[in-house]
């Protein structure tokens, strides 16, 4: 290499050289220029290969040949390793350790395998374990007994692990594992908790990516654990001694699908803890890699400051006739590289720790983690090592290694914004910008798992978030004031932080999408991606399961995959080569989002058609795959090559409508967005006591039905009922729809490359799966930091107030607890809104809400297409728009425009229309128009046969128990043709065994204030007239519906009312009632309310059900008020239950029937009721039920004397029913022939097609009526059109 070197001969060269004082450990912190010249040109060239590799003064002798890589190799032997021979031999002391594998000693720790218990799986070389079995053990094939030692698990899930140290007497076992023995001692952060047979409270609670150091200390005899590098103190003192080669071994058992990878030495620790060492040692070429790259980084410095100070360099090189640093630089780095890479040849594990250790180090020294980045020196770098051959190798551990500590970054404070995973993903992006490692990368057997690390984000515990937001403040908070300023601009740098993360994600994932692998046939840029992509969701198929299977990835993995497709999708992005292969659609440009075109409107069928492997499990809007392949088969071919498509805003009225081409764009690309973005940078304002409750993330239920759902299923013990789902078909199927068509697609290109379409599926597939939990979790916080809030003010109030002695102190540690709670679930919050609510997530969110419910509306008019919706499609869609309603910070000023001003306005002008109160604010307004499709959508399908799924139909009535408890909603409904026409009569057959709770939700707040909660004292009722109107008509001009609705009612009633009164006796009778018992009692007492309520508006409202026709209705109305009245009156005290008894009294006194209530009537008449009762009105109701009593009375007893006359006649007669005991057995089942009264036939018919004797089927009943004979059909009887009965 001669015509490489550098020849010294005539006069010498000179050369400036960098000094830097911490390289020469001076005090001076500052560069310098010197020249180590003695004289004019005297040996510089020596003095600065001194300064590269460290050596002392005057340690190379004068070079009289070329300066290649062999005469820089020959230093290195020579000079350099005798120069750093200590730190380049490191002597380890094994004493205190044994590694022992197949019964020979080893060098490498690994799971000794023959001490696996349950099943426990390598997903991952050398040690990324996961427990595919309800609870594994396992031990390494290495014990410690003397010295300091550590080893690091990495968690990749943070459910029930238990890591520690036991010994060889501790079993293993399907239930026991480390910690549950004698000298076995084991740390759970899911629990928080240390084990050492028993349970103790201890550390903090562990999250996805935490670095758990496990240390033993022999000198103390104890046992600490460390997270993320920082102690949680010591766990367990006074362990005992163990002898030689029978020590304490690293161990750890897993729960099912728990994954943590160890790293016993392999791999350079993350947080190395002072004193302890690896258990398993480093390899020998370890220590002379540093060295030699730390001589790199010399050069590469060298050369970063001549480029930096030129024209100090130029005019020294003018006095002294200075040699070019280049000329030098080609040969000792390529020195260095030749004597780094024959190390790797004598030891090929070093390769891999050298990779994972010193070299990554190296390059992230060069590179620099803050901007401003030094991408020339690193480029100098990777040309330089790329070079060589045994490459491939060192980089293939190095991405492993930036992969895994994406995982594992924390974000800090003091470095934001460049903090986290940003340095890694900075450099892995420069880096993947070479062909030759994208190449090497995507040749990785673990390439999905590796760009799932890199796409990782770490989320914070609670001490994580106290030492983010030291300072704490809220509305209304006691805090100094300065904290506000202090948390606000903590917010701030935090949330440039994630939104930099965020950045060098897409970064990422755009260089993956338009890499093209070099494969035979080539393929279309994007199918990397796309393959990535599929096998990511194929993999996560189950994760939204209670319990997930083993294997699924990381919460925060789809997070950032969803907000990347999300940001493509919305935001658009000036992505080069992308925009040739994924081609544009509309009139917005390719700069312009796919979201956010306007104009014609396109999807293609076959994604809801073909049965990809990522799609086989997932459930369609009509049931399985595979059942709707038998029952509506489709020829996928044919579709392959067909798209839907329809015009944007076709689905609204002329009126209303508004697209992107408008000139009223949708609020997701309005002016008012751009205000009301400028009027919310500050994210804290948004945490007031007026906004409590945000960020639901699915449809909020009413406090009672919440309470049903915790309590556990209670409407299960309701006997099962007949679906009442029976609208036909034809009510939804196919009706030809203006500017909506399916049309062949354009080219086979567009099949071939990764589209938009595409993206929109997955990506909300990757709502569902991970945002969904998010969003809710964080609506727990919300509500939680609400709750606490009111706690703490309300603890305040009392201390300022009254509080003294022994109270006062009882209320100061109550007041602790509650501003702890309260700070903590502060911030949660502002990390999710952090994390969750930036403006363009919302933005995109939006829009997205609004893309699918137009897609879902234009599909559900094409019945072989609609069936075949995965369910994910409205699952997300209705999340995302509660998610977006209650957004925090909120997407819309709802908070102002209808919370204050929509709702008083409407109150004062109640007789302007909808559309003109939206035409008045134009941002609420645009984003009612998506609350429209919204509406329409909810009000047409909650009852739609074709959705086969109860949980779907019922998540939709959800969704409106929500909407209509607010008024601006409720006045939406009223407004929209497809709710006034379809919904009233929906809900009523909708009321069956299974939705029940919804619907009752539904028509209680829609008739209210008919009946019950009537203005009282002037005071207005927030009602809807006009629902209560449609339900009416709907009731009488439908009577068969009517009647099943009303049967089921009063059953429902029935079981509720009798529910509620044995759980009161089982609380009577108990000495200690539990916590259940009461919550059971108090949720089915509010359910009783709300259904009597319903049946209070039937009664009202069509009185003619009750008091004409069979008496059926109206019997059983007085049997159940007899029931309630009995309650009433039979307990010891009689305002037992609080209630008002001048109600009660209006009740019956308003009651007209003939039946019998006396004993209930005189007990009310009775009662000493001076001082409970108020005014002229409730007086003279009770002289009017004093008067229906007399007359009821009178009946009874002219019942009572005919009763008397007919005794001698009906001695030994069996002509009673023997069903009541009250009524003669007038009518008679066929064909069994059974008897009994026609009040108790039919109502055992409403709900049973059988003699309740023989269990025959009945077809008819025949009345037996001394004036004339009746045949009854049995569909007469029940209602039921589709029930054949022959009539006599």
């Amino acid at each position: 290499m001669a015509e490489d070197g550098l020849r010294i001969g005539g006069l010498s060269s000179g050369l400036a050289v960098a000094l830097n004082s911490e390289h020469r450990k001076e005090s001076s912190q500052k560069t310098h220029v010197v020249s180590y010249c003695d004289d004019f040109g005297d040996q510089s060239v020596e003095r600065t290969i001194e300064y590269i590799f460290d050596l002392p003064y005057k340690t190379i002798n004068l070079l009289t040949c070329p300066v290649d890589t062999s005469v820089i190799r020959s230093i290195i032997k020579n000079n350099f390793v005798k120069c750093h021979k200590e730190s380049i031999t490191v002597v380890r002391c094994e004493d205190g350790v044994s590694c022992v594998s197949d019964g020979c000693a080893s060098q490498v720790v690994t799971i000794e395998e023959s001490s696996i218990c349950g099943d426990i799986r390598i997903v991952k070389a050398p040690l990324l374990l996961e427990s595919h079995a309800m609870f594994s053990s396992a031990r390494a094939n290495a014990c410690v007994w003397k010295g300091k030692w550590m080893y690091e698990a990495t968690l990749e899930t943070s459910g029930i692990q238990q890591l520690g140290w036991a010994t060889l007497s501790c079993p293993f076992t399907d239930h026991k594992g480390v910690g549950d023995a004698d000298d076995s001692y084991a740390y759970d952060g899911k629990r928080v908790t240390k084990w050492n047979k028993e349970a103790e409270p201890y550390g903090q609670s562990w999250v996805v990516g935490d670095v758990i150091g496990c240390c033993i200390d022999f000198d103390h005899d104890e046992i600490s654990f460390y997270r993320n590098g920082v102690s949680l103190g010591v766990a367990f003192e006074g362990i005992r001694k163990m002898v030689p080669g029978l020590g304490y071994y690293p161990a750890i058992s897993l729960s099912q699908g728990e994954r943590c990878e160890l790293n016993f030495g392999g791999h350079p620790f993350r947080y190395p803890v002072e004193g302890f060492i690896p258990i398993q040692a480093p390899p020998s070429t370890n220590n002379l890699a540093t060295q030699l790259l730390c001589c790199f980084s010399r050069l590469l410095a060298m050369q970063c400051i001549e480029r930096a100070d030129v024209n100090s360099v130029e005019k020294l090189r003018r006095l002294k006739r200075f040699v070019p640093l280049e000329e030098l630089s080609r040969p000792v780095s390529h020195g260095i590289c030749e004597e780094l890479f024959s190390a790797f040849v004598a030891d090929v594990r070093s390769a891999e720790y050298i990779g994972w250790g010193p070299f990554l180090s190296f390059i992230m020294g060069v590179f620099r983690g803050h901007p401003p980045h030094d991408y020339e020196s690193l480029d100098r770098a990777l040309d330089v090592v790329l070079h060589f051959q045994g490459s491939r190798l060192i980089f293939g551990h190095m991405i492993n290694a930036l992969s895994s500590h994406c995982k594992t970054a924390t974000l800090v404070l003091t470095e934001c914004p460049y903090s986290g995973s940003y340095p890694y993903l900075a450099l892995a992006c420069h880096m993947l910008r070479r062909a030759e490692l994208m190449i090497l990368w995507w040749k990785l057997p673990e390439f999905d798992f590796l760009f799932e690390g890199f796409l990782s984000q770490k989320s914070p515990n609670k001490q994580d978030l106290q030492r983010l937001m030291p300072s704490v403040w809220w509305p209304g908070s006691c805090e100094d004031i300065s904290y506000e300023s202090s948390m606000t601009l903590t917010v701030t740098a935090l949330s440039e932080s994630i939104s930099k993360i965020e950045g060098k994600h897409r970064d990422l994932c755009r260089l993956v999408m338009q890499f093209t692998p070099p494969t035979t046939p080539p393929q279309w840029p994007g199918s990397v991606f796309r393959t990535f992509l599929q096998n990511l969701l194929f993999k996560n198929r189950g994760s939204d399961r209670n319990v997930p299977p083993p294997g699924v990835s990381s919460n925060s993995v789809l997070v950032s995959l969803f907000t990347v497709i999300l940001h493509f999708l919305s935001e658009g992005s000036p992505m080069g080569g992308i925009c040739g292969w994924m081609k544009g659609s509309g009139n917005g440009g390719p700069d312009v989002g796919f979201l956010h075109r306007g104009g014609l409107q396109s999807f293609p069928i076959a994604l809801f058609l073909k049965n990809d492997p990522h799609r086989v499990d997932i459930s369609r809007l009509g049931g399985s795959y595979s059942h709707l392949g038998k029952s509506h088969p489709v020829n996928v071919v044919d579709q392959e090559a067909e798209v839907i498509r329809w015009e944007e805003g076709c689905m609204d009225d002329e009126e209303t409508r508004t697209t992107h081409l408008s000139r009223q764009k949708p609020c997701c690309c309005s002016s008012q967005d751009l205000d009301f973005a400028r009027s919310s940078k500050d994210p804290i304002r948004y945490t007031a006591k007026g906004s409590r409750g945000h960020c639901s993330s699915i449809p909020e239920r009413t406090a009672q039905v919440a309470a049903e759902c915790s309590a556990g299923s209670l409407n299960d013990e309701i006997a099962d009922k007949p679906s009442t789902s029976d609208q036909s078909e034809s009510e939804f199927g196919y009706r030809p729809m203006q500017q909506v068509r399916i049309v062949p697609r354009e080219s086979n290109l567009s099949s071939a490359t990764l589209n938009e379409e595409e993206l929109l599926d997955a990506m909300l597939l990757l709502y569902h799966l991970g945002l969904a939990p998010n969003f809710k979790q964080a609506s727990s916080f919300i509500s939680h930091q609400s709750q606490s809030i009111s706690l703490l003010e309300e603890t305040d109030k009392q201390i300022r107030e009254r509080a003294t002695g022994e109270q006062l102190k009882r209320l100061k540690e109550a007041r602790t607890l509650y501003r702890e709670e309260v700070m903590d679930c502060v911030r949660h919050c502002a990390w999710y809104r952090i994390s969750l609510f930036s403006r363009w997530k919302q933005r995109g969110m939006y829009a997205t809400c609004a893309w699918i419910v137009q897609l879902l509306l234009v599909l559900s008019k094409v019945d072989s297409v609609f069936i075949y919706i995965p369910e994910f499609y409205l699952e997300s869609l209705v999340d995302c728009f509660h998610v977006l309603r209650k957004s925090d910070p909120p997407f819309v000023p709802n908070a102002v425009f209808i919370k204050k001003g929509l709702a008083s306005f409407y109150c004062k002008t109640s007789s302007i229309s909808m559309l003109d109160i939206l035409h008045r604010y134009g941002a609420l307004r645009i984003f009612f128009l998506t609350v429209v499709d919204q509406v329409t959508f909810v009000a047409t399908h909650f009852n739609d046969p074709r959705i086969s799924s109860a949980e779907l139909r019922d998540l939709l009535l959800q969704s409106i128990s929500v909407l209509v408890q607010y008024k601006e909603f409720l006045v939406a409904f009223e407004s929209n043709e497809s709710a006034t026409q379809r919904m009233p009569r929906a809900l009523l057959s909708a009321f069956d065994n299974r939705s029940w709770i919804p619907v009752t939700n539904i028509l209680l707040r829609l008739c209210k204030g008919s009946g019950f909660g009537s203005s009282k004292h002037g005071e207005s009722s927030s009602t809807s007239v006009a629902f209560q109107k449609l339900l009416r008509e709907a009731c009488i001009q439908d009577e068969e519906l009517f009647s099943a609705f009303l049967n089921r009612l009063f059953n429902t009633l029935s079981w509720a009312m009798t529910e509620f009164s044995v759980s009161i006796r089982e609380m009577q009778e108990k000495y200690k009632v539990m916590e259940f018992h009461q919550r059971k009692c108090s949720v089915i007492f509010d359910l009783s309310c709300n259904l009597a309520r319903v049946l209070e508006f039937c009664t009202h409202e069509i009185p003619q059900a009750f008091l004409s026709g069979t008496e059926t209705n109206l019997r059983r109305l007085i049997e159940l008020i007899v029931f309630i009245l009995n309650h009433l009156t039979s307990v010891a005290d009689p305002e037992f239950l609080d209630l008002q008894q001048d109600d009660i009294v209006s009740v019956f006194a308003n009651m007209d029937c003939l039946d019998t209530v006396l004993c209930g009537f005189q007990y009310l008449i009775e009662y000493n009721w001076a001082g409970s009762v108020k005014g002229d009105a409730s007086l003279s109701k009770l002289r009017q039920l004093e008067e229906f009593s007399s007359l009821l009375l009178c009946q009874t007893e002219s019942q009572d004397v005919k009763r008397i006359g007919c005794e001698g006649e009906t001695d030994g007669d069996d002509s009673m029913c023997c069903i009541c005991y009250a009524r003669e057995a007038d009518a008679q089942f066929v064909p069994c022939s059974h008897v009994s009264c026609f009040g108790c036939i039919s109502r055992h018919l409403l709900n049973c097609q059988r003699c309740f004797f023989c269990n025959a089927t009945v077809t008819e009943v025949v009345r037996d009526n001394p004036r004339t004979a009746q045949v009854w059909s049995f569909s007469s009887l029940t209602g039921d059109e589709s029930s054949v009965a022959g009539v006599r």
